[in-house]
């Protein structure tokens, strides 16, 4: 079979390994970046039905206003310029709507008018609602490459690593409605009580803050872009390309081995793939089986179960937001569901076609979906790339539970129903054979304030030249893989100069 040399070779085109090939392409390193699917992008992967664009994973992105984190790594990138967003709705990007209260609590963006929407609804708690805001600005202040800061004690992190988010948000105020409002899109993060640590609510609520969009036609757009930077500066992104082995000797990896058996040499290698899933393939003996079966025992996220409807044309209204609803006193209840209650709660997407636009042509409707929901099919596998039918009976599990989904959503928006053209459904299988994890997981190893380190995974390996990136080595997300990339290249090129380089970038 054929073989070729790369400096490097990144499996997984998504977010976190375009962003690694971009940053290491700029400093002349010769990448090939390796993808199993037909399409590139991981969660940024986009999907048509009856004309009309769905995202697979990414519904709005925070932190690209001039100046904020993500903003400067796009900038710097050469990609800012070329997106297509539209900025989200000032005075309430995400509006939660709590059981039967037919209010919409608005989160919306820039601290002040944060402030200033809540206390609207909750005009006595301006002191609990501000230190809500100084907790959440300084708990990420401690996080160094958040704020594309080089210099940063360990120390200075630790301290608020331990933490839990329903206790911090708890301590701030007694009105159960309002703490409800404000981890009304913990969704975000799959919020655990007691468990979920606040620094993950922060770094993720305050991008959104800062400043929240959504992306034109699609969050596809993003891989491209980052796909068509690595072609410019002399590297390759191939597709089709489905890794089974990392080759091996001692401590060095020799080669990535495709199914077809095609098989690509470099100097270093990174994986975007699951963390577990990499260590499967690596067929050395310097990675221990017990760290091997510890990475398999984290615990992961829940997945999802997605319903993608396609609109009639002007029959429901456009938002510039969201809604994310659950059922009263819920809140940290939503993945305990049961057959007879499920969905205790639901978050509603409109994607947008145009800058301009009153009418929605599609929406997209979440809901928590335990794996084990589908595991009577899970034998099955199902890709654009490789098609396989799982039967009527999968087909008729997912008519089902749509209806309960959409019957659902029609309580709190009447009409809904009549405006239905058509719809189409993600199921935890989609998930799971898309980006190529063990259960459909949402967000990947899921964090723990109880131990920390424990779901603290580094970029480096046993292996000297295998690197690991992507949303289990930091948070997940488009922000979170994109600085667990950058994290992944400062740590393969062993100098931080290259946050420099992002942090000066002009534009």
């Amino acid at each position: 079979m054929t073989a070729a040399k790369y400096d490097i070779v990144i499996i997984g085109s998504g977010i976190g390994g375009l962003i690694c090939g971009n940053l290491l392409c700029r400093e002349g390193y010769k990448v090939c970046v390796l993808e199993k699917n037909k399409q590139i992008g991981g969660s940024l992967q986009t999907f048509s039905r009856d004309k009309t664009i769905f995202d697979s994973g990414v519904h709005y992105i925070g932190g690209l206003d001039k100046g904020q984190n993500l903003y400067q790594i796009f900038n710097y990138l050469g990609i800012m310029d070329k997106l297509r967003l539209q900025r989200m709705d000032m005075d309430g990007f995400d509006r939660i709507i709590v059981g039967k209260d037919r209010h919409e609590y608005r989160l919306a963006q820039g601290y002040e008018n944060f402030v200033q929407q809540l206390l609207k609804d909750f005009p006595g708690e301006e002191t609990a609602i501000r230190s809500y805001c100084e907790k959440v600005k300084d708990t990420c202040s401690k996080f160094p490459l958040y704020n594309l800061r080089t210099k940063g004690l360990y120390e200075e992190k630790a301290e608020v690593l331990t933490e839990d988010t329903r206790t911090v948000i708890e301590s701030l105020t007694d009105n159960t409605k309002l703490q409800a409002v404000l981890v009304g899109n913990n969704a975000l993060y799959v919020g655990i009580p007691y468990e979920t640590p606040f620094y993950v609510h922060a770094l993720i609520l305050n991008s959104y803050i800062e400043s929240a969009w959504k992306c034109i036609n699609g969050g596809s757009q993003i891989g491209k872009i980052l796909a068509a930077n690595i072609r410019a500066c002399g590297g390759e992104l191939l597709r089709h390309c489905d890794v089974q082995k990392i080759h091996a000797e001692g401590d060095r990896a020799l080669y990535a081995e495709t199914a077809d058996g095609r098989r690509f040499y470099a100097e270093k290698f990174i994986s975007n793939i699951h963390p577990s899933k990499t260590l499967e393939m690596t067929d050395t003996e310097v990675i221990r089986k017990v760290y091997r079966r510890r990475l398999r025992s984290l615990p992961h996220t829940i997945s999802s179960f997605l319903v993608h409807i396609v609109l009639k044309k002007d029959c429901f209204r456009y938002r510039k937001h969201n809604y994310y609803y659950h059922r009263e006193g819920e809140i940290w209840n939503l993945t305990e569901y049961t057959e007879d209650n499920w969905p205790l709660g639901y978050a509603v997407f409109f994607p947008p076609a145009s800058q301009t636009e009153e009418y929605a042509q599609a929406m997209t409707i979440f809901t928590y979906m335990r794996y084990e929901e589908v595991a009577p099919w899970q034998d099955t596998f199902n890709t654009v790339s490789h098609e396989h039918d799982r039967g009527e009976s999968y087909e008729a599990f997912k008519r089902y539970k749509a209806g309960i989904v959409i019957d659902a959503v029609e309580e709190r928006f009447p009409g809904l129903k009549s405006c239905i053209a058509s719809y189409t459904v993600s199921t935890p299988l989609s998930y799971r054979d898309y980006i190529g994890n063990y259960d459909g997981s949402l967000y990947g190893i899921a964090k723990d304030h109880k131990n920390p380190m424990k779901t603290f995974i580094s970029p480096r390996t046993k292996v000297q030249n295998l690197y690991l990136t992507g949303q289990n080595i930091n948070i997940h997300g488009v922000l979170g893989s994109t600085i667990s990339g950058l994290l992944t290249c400062i740590t393969l090129l062993g100098s931080e100069d290259i946050v420099e380089k992002i942090k000066n970038a002009q534009g």
